[in-house]
């Protein structure tokens, strides 16, 4: 018999976040990008207690939401796509997706317009990028299976 699920969080955040947790390569790493957002529920409302991962070839990082439902990374720019695993309160597990900094990949040809734009982040600057979390709702990230 399996045991059943239970939500994921609020999180009792001892040795979760870390100082580290978000600056997975040096400010000076040729290939350096920061990739900022909001983690946000299906009224469109700020998640302030989740708990953001990403993991690429060689690197690992972690993210908390501040109150405002903000989170922050910098990482490497990737080949194809920055996977991303998010931990919120009300998940009975978390939820993966992507992060594309272009379109053009040919999953997110498989998607229609409104679905792949929740894929692909806003560039803001020369190596800055905004990728926002919608949890449900209109507007909803496409999560894929683990």
């Amino acid at each position: 018999m399996r045991t059943p699920s239970q939500t994921v969080g609020p999180f009792f955040g001892y040795a979760l976040p870390y100082p580290e947790g978000p600056y997975t390569v040096p400010e000076d790493h040729p290939d350096a990008i920061e990739v900022s957002g909001r983690v946000l529920d299906g009224a469109g409302e700020p998640v302030p207690d989740a708990l953001l991962e990403i993991c690429q070839p060689g690197i690992f990082g972690r993210s908390p939401t501040d109150d405002d439902g903000r989170y922050f990374f910098r990482t490497a720019r990737p080949d194809a796509y920055i996977p991303l695993l998010v931990f919120a309160r009300g998940l009975l597990k978390p939820v993966w997706t992507r992060i594309y900094l272009a379109d053009g990949d040919p999953f997110l040809a498989s998607l229609d317009e409104p679905r792949r734009a929740t894929l692909v982040a806003r560039q803001e600057g020369e190596a800055s990028y905004r990728f926002d979390v919608r949890l449900q709702g209109e507007g909803e990230t496409v999560f894929l299976s683990l």
